[in-house]
């Protein structure tokens, strides 16, 4: 594990990954969907938006470049449904939305683990070697992808075949392993910045969450360290010189979220125990709690404050903002702090409910006030 430079990665202005679709890769890929663009065409009309949007990071003063997850339709079951072993089924898993207006449904496709698990090859291997090839002078290219927590938290032990994995212990110990093979492959390509992103940690937060799992059967009171446990092993033995980061938010799904609560219950056990260079927490409105479960992060670790919605439209304060950090700062060093969005603006396809304009607005927000407070 390497501790957090002033200049390095997380950067004291720095965003979680996703960012909103352009209208011409969204009707690329509607004409894919229809038969009318083959791969190769949809792959150029992909490669050109990647090397927009990098721009567009390099212009808002970014040194983070992400190809925005662009060739994904979300931020996680394209990755997990890639994994050897695990099988896309047809039957719909349903996570409950909430947003000011109402709610919605958010229904990927369902996963089963049908066979012993691998990452052979580095999963988004050829889509990260163009981002970095895109990347501009002073951007560190960043890869995202889901946690091996989520493979559990999206199909829990009904998805395994018992055939393949009689115990849980079995299933996990090869998850593990198989995320290992990932992280050592991608970092073997040349990534230094990799962030897994993990919605159940921050899920298992809410109370109402963790009695939907115990009515399935799990461990409520103690699944969280369990995943820390996994993720730890996950990334035993990564090469030196590869920062890892983890973001957890309560879902991000077209402007709305899926639980509710604040960091404490999991605070102790994930920011002492989990083997990460920094953490991407969400703290944008009162959901997510005050920042006194921050008295748990230990020295040498850096918090970067979600403090910006990417769930509405409205600008900041950037006054406010500086206010918010200082508040933090009660509980963590000045110097262990930095600043992003709250969550990805675009985690699937569809995007939040901003415009390209509102998201330039936000980026440049989190960079003016990242200099005002760090330098």
């Amino acid at each position: 594990m390497s501790t957090p430079t002033p200049d390095g990665p997380p950067f004291r202005a720095d965003h979680v990954g996703s960012l909103l679709r352009p209208p011409h890769l969204l009707e690329a890929r509607g004409r894919f969907a229809a038969g009318e663009l083959d791969a190769e065409g949809l792959r150029a009309v992909e490669d050109a938006a990647v090397d927009e949007v990098v721009r567009l990071q390099a212009d808002v003063g970014l040194h983070t470049a992400t190809d925005g997850e662009f060739r994904r339709a979300s931020w996680h079951m394209d990755f997990i449904h890639s994994i050897g072993g695990i099988e896309k089924v047809e039957e719909n898993i349903t996570v409950h939305f909430r947003n000011a207006d109402g709610s919605l449904d958010f229904t990927p496709a369902g996963l089963r683990v049908t066979g012993p698990l691998s990452i052979d090859e580095p999963v988004f291997a050829d889509d990260f070697a163009y981002l970095q090839g895109a990347v501009q002078p002073g951007q560190t290219a960043k890869l995202t992808i889901p946690s091996p927590s989520m493979v559990h938290y999206r199909g829990g032990a009904a998805a395994v075949d018992p055939a393949v994995y009689p115990d849980e212990d079995a299933f996990w110990d090869a998850l593990s392993a198989a995320y290992r093979q990932q992280v050592q492959g991608i970092a073997a390509q040349g990534c230094r910045y990799l962030q897994l992103d993990d919605t159940s940690l921050a899920y298992l937060n809410d109370p109402a969450q963790r009695a939907q799992l115990s009515a399935q059967g799990r461990d409520a009171e103690h699944q969280h360290e369990r995943y820390i446990r996994q993720i730890n092993a996950a990334l035993a033995g990564r090469p030196e010189g590869l920062t890892v980061t983890t973001h957890l938010c309560r879902g991000n799904f077209r402007s709305s979220w899926a639980a509710e609560g604040s960091y404490d219950f999991v605070a102790e056990a994930l920011f002492g125990g989990l083997e990460v260079d920094g953490f991407f927490l969400e703290f944008d409105d009162e959901r997510s709690g005050g920042f006194e479960p921050l008295r748990f992060v230990p020295p040498g670790k850096r918090v970067v404050l979600g403090l910006v919605t990417t769930k509405r439209p409205e600008l900041e304060n950037a006054d406010d903002l500086k206010r918010r950090i200082d508040e933090a700062a009660r509980y963590v060093p000045l110097e262990q702090l930095a600043l992003s969005p709250q969550c990805g603006f675009s985690s699937t396809v569809e995007g939040n409910a901003l415009t390209l304009d509102d998201q330039v607005a936000k980026l440049e927000l989190v960079v003016a006030v990242a200099r005002d407070v760090w330098g």
